[in-house]
């Protein structure tokens, strides 16, 4: 019972990671957004070895992490998240409510879906991006921008690294018997 109380959090990080939602990366000025992959809370730089731990730990394989720069788009930094068993994926939003997707997992671009740009940055790999609301050439220029990326641009990447917190006490669980909580219903109801 404990030891799988203590792997749910880490069962459901990758669900968290990838929840869609509709907050924004700080873009600083409104009128001048900050480039795609910049975060003013990221650290400057993280150690390779501290970026790996992090990325496995999400379910991302370090190798499958891939970003892209196009000018109007920022980085939606709730989608950053593990694809499939431990790929990457990431969002790009514009103002204008267009979207860039991109995906990075292991595989081939022989079988590129329909509407996508796929690219074999490796053997073994491919990157896929496609997109909503697109203007002429947005898509084939986020794939002409694809790179790994440094680590100024994977620190604004990842999610702040987890601090570690003392159990909570819960007022409702008595100190014996089977620890269920007392749901006694009080004077008057």
């Amino acid at each position: 019972m404990i030891r799988t109380a203590r792997a749910l959090p880490l069962l459901l990080l990758p669900a968290l990671l990838t929840a869609c939602g509709s907050e924004k990366t700080d873009t600083g000025d409104a009128r001048n957004p900050a480039p795609a992959t910049a975060r003013q809370s990221a650290p400057a730089t993280l150690r390779p070895s501290e970026a790996d731990a992090r990325l496995r730990a999400s379910g991302i394989a370090p190798e499958l992490v891939y970003v892209t720069d196009v000018p109007g788009f920022t980085l939606a930094q709730q989608s950053v998240g593990v694809n499939g068993d431990d790929g990457f994926s990431a969002a790009y939003w514009a103002k204008n409510g267009a979207v860039l997707h991109l995906y990075a997992e292991r595989g081939s671009a022989a079988d590129c879906p329909a509407g996508h740009v796929c690219l074999a940055p490796a053997k073994g790999q491919v990157v896929r991006i496609y997109g909503e609301k697109l203007g002429p050439g947005v898509l084939r220029r986020a794939a002409d921008a694809v790179h790994r990326p440094t680590p100024e641009e994977l620190a604004a990447l990842l999610p702040p690294a987890p601090t570690a917190t003392a159990p909570v006490r819960r007022g409702d669980l008595p100190s014996y018997g089977d620890g269920a909580p007392d749901n006694r219903v009080g004077e008057g109801g």
